[in-house]
């Protein structure tokens, strides 16, 4: 990354660090939508037990990770502000947490899915694909979280390329692995939903692999020391992390984990439901790699901007980003409008099926909206490594607001299972506006000089 002069040399840095990321995101958004669509394929009962098993591993493994975002800004601003010689210490204590936090996620599950599937009153075949798709899924768990430090890391010195050139090499792999253990092709067992788990699982071994023999024949990563050597384990750096990578953490847990508790509480519903409220999701979830994708780019610009104190510079940066994400949201949401029936037969041939997603879809146009707002904002915040307030917002958004509205409208209206949808576009909107109130108040405070960086 360089220092700009003009809003003209600011986007097109901008597009040199969004491009990347946005293939990357999509990409890998596209592993979970081919293991729905395949999944479906296989049969109604297959979709339903992997829309289980995503709901309770997404909001685990994004809260998780997200703690490992915290590389992110805190290597963007040692860039800004020249810290070379702090760059690998943070990368390496990173991954030494990161193999802490993967034992565990393995040892805890190995004693709560039982008693979780026993709560849930699901149909023992759907049952038994979700408990059985997260065992195959825990092969890749500490390489999964290796990768995410990586990742954090290499995009936090502005070198996107390189995250969406092993996404794009992985890709094919996971659809190759998911038509082998799914259909049993190429002398595969035939495992149907759970054949999913075990080649995404596959997959999170490929990227970390791939991640660690390109860092090492990067020069300029070979010139900071990043995977040049071992470190004893630094506290300090440990406290760093966690203090901006909890709250960054809890607030994508509280606004996935909604998302995924909506899809437990359908568990109610008979299959046909869940499977739709989970084909429309999925599909909304990848246009939201757009927003969530420029959100990355504004910590990694606003970041490097602020660390060298630019603070207008990383004011017009944000007013950037968040005008492309909603001229890309409202783009969006006109397709998904659209092409709402094209769009659910992609996810099961089942006429029931079909019928259902293509309501939900409707829904799902309201949740574009309100993220071309909230999204950027949530980056840009994280760029002033002003974390806790994006943590807080999120939780009364979505669980204060959002799911208890969703709750009640679900049980006392005649929307029903729509009710819950309605519910989480109320708590989004909400949020958006608080968000951006929270960035006016950060950048008043980082121009008049009140602010630590």
């Amino acid at each position: 990354m360089i220092q700009t002069y003009s809003r003209k040399q600011k986007i097109k840095q901008l597009l040199a660090i969004l491009l990347p990321i946005l293939v990357t995101q999509v990409t890998m958004q596209l592993m979970g939508f081919f293991d729905t669509i395949m999944s479906g394929q296989f049969s109604t009962e297959h979709l339903a037990g992997v829309a289980m098993a995503v709901s309770i591993w997404v909001p685990v493994y994004t809260g998780l990770s997200g703690i490992f975002l915290a590389v992110t800004p805190i290597i963007a601003q040692h860039v800004g502000a020249g810290r070379r010689d702090k760059i690998a210490s943070s990368l390496i204590q990173a991954a030494y947490l990161s193999i802490i936090v993967g034992v565990a996620v393995i040892v805890i599950g190995a004693f709560v899915l039982d008693p979780i599937f026993n709560w849930m009153t699901l149909e023992p075949e759907v049952a038994r694909v979700a408990r059985e798709y997260l065992s195959a899924l825990g092969i890749g768990v500490i390489p999964l979280f290796l990768y995410t430090v990586l990742r954090a890391s290499i995009d936090g010195l502005g070198q996107t390329r390189i995250t969406m050139f092993i996404t794009l090499l992985s890709f094919p792999i996971n659809v190759f692995l998911n038509y082998c253990f799914i259909f049993g092709k190429f002398g595969m067992p035939r495992l149907g939903g759970v054949g999913a788990g075990l080649a995404t699982a596959i997959t999170y071994i490929v990227i970390f692999i791939i991640a660690v023999i390109l860092m090492k024949r990067n020069e300029m990563m070979r010139s900071l020391g990043m995977l040049g050597r071992f470190e004893a384990v630094s506290f300090a750096h440990w406290k760093e992390v966690l203090a901006i990578g909890v709250p960054i953490g809890l607030s994508i847990f509280f606004e996935v984990s909604v998302f995924s508790a909506v899809t437990l509480l359908m568990s109610k519903y008979d299959t046909v439901t869940i499977a739709s409220h989970q084909s429309a999701l999925s599909f909304a979830s990848l246009l939201y790699m757009l927003p969530l994708s420029i959100a990355m780019s504004m910590t990694i610009v606003i970041g490097f901007e602020v660390g060298a104190k630019r603070i207008q510079d990383a004011k017009q940066y944000a007013r950037i980003g968040i005008l492309s994400a909603v001229s890309l949201s409202v783009f969006c949401a006109i397709f998904l409008f659209l092409f709402n029936e094209n769009t659910a037969r992609l996810y099961s041939n089942d006429p029931q099926v079909i019928a259902l997603t293509q309501v939900f879809m409707v829904y799902a146009i309201f949740f574009q909206l309100s993220d071309a707002v909230a999204a950027p904002v949530q980056g840009i915040l994280r760029g002033y490594k002003d974390v806790k307030s994006v943590f807080i917002i999120a939780f009364c958004s979505y669980w204060i607001v959002g799911l208890p509205v969703g709750y009640v409208l679900a049980q006392t209206t005649s929307l029903e299972a729509y009710g819950y949808w309605v519910g989480l576009i109320a708590g989004l909107a909400i949020g958006a506006v608080a968000l951006f109130l929270r960035m006016a108040h950060i950048e008043r405070k980082a121009k008049q000089g009140e602010l630590a960086i």
